[in-house]
């Protein structure tokens, strides 16, 4: 069956074509896979036998590969054992200590199985133990939730009341100014401020040391914005949320929090918890999470989450398994590692083309972004588009970077490799016109008000 027709099939089941936007058509050209039947390590296939070096890795939540053998037996072990009890189980216990004793500032931990049922929960407990309603978070971290407290401060607010689109402000990511300006603005109303520990870019002052296993100027009492933002948010009464969900399982094994030395009072993780298995999580400070307990009788209780699923034992039997390979293996080194040869590869090939301005990877190696620009310099979803088909014509499915440990030697050989002759073609749309090479529509940005 061809590409076109599995994606009129996916469209007539499913709206959008997948269960979430950033599967869908419009973020790939048009040569890409319309749809996968399976991965094994860092490779996927199509129904038709073509096979792919892959970047995206299930939206960045597989770590250390498809299919792995362990991870597979260990959520067949848990299957047998019932998958899902009437009660709480050995295995929830297990996942919950073991979270407990890898994060420092996870004092009690609730599991559910998406990333945005964890943020809610958390700004939810974060109004409950404040009393107030607003919560901050930067305009350059791109996604917290699904639900209406973050989609309604997006383009997409068809659907979602104007009061709630109300109660969530923006500030800058590294600019504690425009964060404090709206503690002024918003005296005493602020509950919680979210952010990503870092993204693209890092939180941290340039001169700052930083290894792979964290910087070295934070762990020694410097300051950086995440320790402004804490600071503004205990002046103020506001509770300190890191959202995990990229940088967790990643940066660090103890979080990008422990690499860059913060402890909040709330975090969030999710993606890379198991190895592609559905786990999210809520932790943070006792005092703030036990208000979703029961035990404190006479109190007025607050319904944090209740979910039949979130503790289901082959996924949390996959997140214990996927963290004893991570230490065991030192995963998170070989990402930066890796990351780091990646980085330097890819922007040698873009000097070579002589086109270093118009095409470069930055970022963290742990976590690099490719940038396209045009014969102008700037940034281009249009070259975006073209570079992405032209790896695809080299089997390599990079819509994105994400890392995992099959990422070897031999795969990095072979995305150089493709990444030349992708360049090169970008080097002559460059010079004789984008038209000329682009033979698919322009990948659109997921957060847009219209189709």
């Amino acid at each position: 069956m061809s590409n076109s027709l599995y994606s009129k099939r996916l469209h007539q089941a499913i709206p959008g074509g997948a269960h979430t936007y950033s599967r869908g058509d419009d973020q790939f050209p048009s040569n890409a896979p319309a749809i996968l039947e399976k991965g094994v390590g860092s490779y996927v296939w199509d129904p038709m036998g073509n096979k792919f070096l892959d970047y995206g890795m299930g939206l960045r939540s597989v770590n250390i590969g498809y299919g792995n053998p362990e991870v597979a037996e260990a959520v067949y072990q848990e299957v047998l054992k019932g998958n899902n009890l009437t009660r709480a189980t050995t295995t929830e216990l297990a996942a919950a200590e073991l979270l407990i004793d890898t994060i420092p500032a996870v004092e009690m931990v609730k599991f559910a199985k998406h990333g945005s049922t964890v943020t809610t929960a958390a700004l939810k407990l974060a109004r409950a133990y404040t009393g107030k309603k607003y919560v901050c978070i930067p305009r350059q971290h791109p996604f917290f939730s699904y639900d209406d407290w973050f989609i309604g401060s997006t383009p997409l607010k068809r659907g979602i009341p104007e009061e709630y689109r109300q109660l969530t402000l923006h500030f800058d990511y590294n600019d504690i100014s425009s964060l404090e300006r709206l503690f002024d603005q918003y005296k005493g109303e602020i509950a919680a401020v979210m952010l990503e520990p870092a993204s693209l870019e890092g939180p941290c002052p340039a001169d700052h040391k930083q290894g792979v296993s964290g910087c070295e100027d934070c762990a020694s009492g410097g300051e950086n914005f995440l320790h402004k933002v804490q600071k503004a948010c205990q002046k103020n009464g506001a509770v300190f949320i890191l959202d995990e969900m990229i940088t967790g399982f990643r940066w660090h094994l103890k979080g990008a929090q422990t690499y860059y030395n913060v402890k909040p009072d709330l975090t969030t993780f999710g993606k890379a918890m198991a190895n592609g298995f559905a786990v999210a999580a809520l932790g943070g400070k006792r005092e703030i999470m036990e208000i979703g307990g029961i035990l404190d009788e006479g109190k007025e209780r607050v319904f944090l989450t209740s979910t039949t699923h979130g503790a289901e034992m082959s996924a949390l039997g996959a997140f214990i398994k996927t963290v004893e390979i991570l230490q065991r293996e030192q995963v998170i080194r070989h990402f930066w590692t890796y990351g780091n040869q990646l980085v330097h590869g890819i922007n040698s090939i873009a000097e070579k083309h002589g086109i270093q301005d118009q095409f470069q990877i930055i970022g963290y190696g742990v976590s690099p972004n490719y940038i396209t620009r045009d014969q102008n310099k700037d940034v281009s979803l249009a070259f975006r588009t073209l570079f992405s088909q032209e790896m695809i014509k080299q089997g390599v499915l990079m819509p994105y970077i994400s890392l995992s440990y099959a990422h070897q030697q031999e795969e990095l050989d072979i995305t150089l490799h493709a990444v030349d002759k992708a360049l090169e073609v970008y080097a002559q749309a460059l010079s004789n016109g984008i038209d000329n090479y682009l033979s698919s529509p322009v990948i659109k940005p997921v957060f847009r008000q219209f189709n």
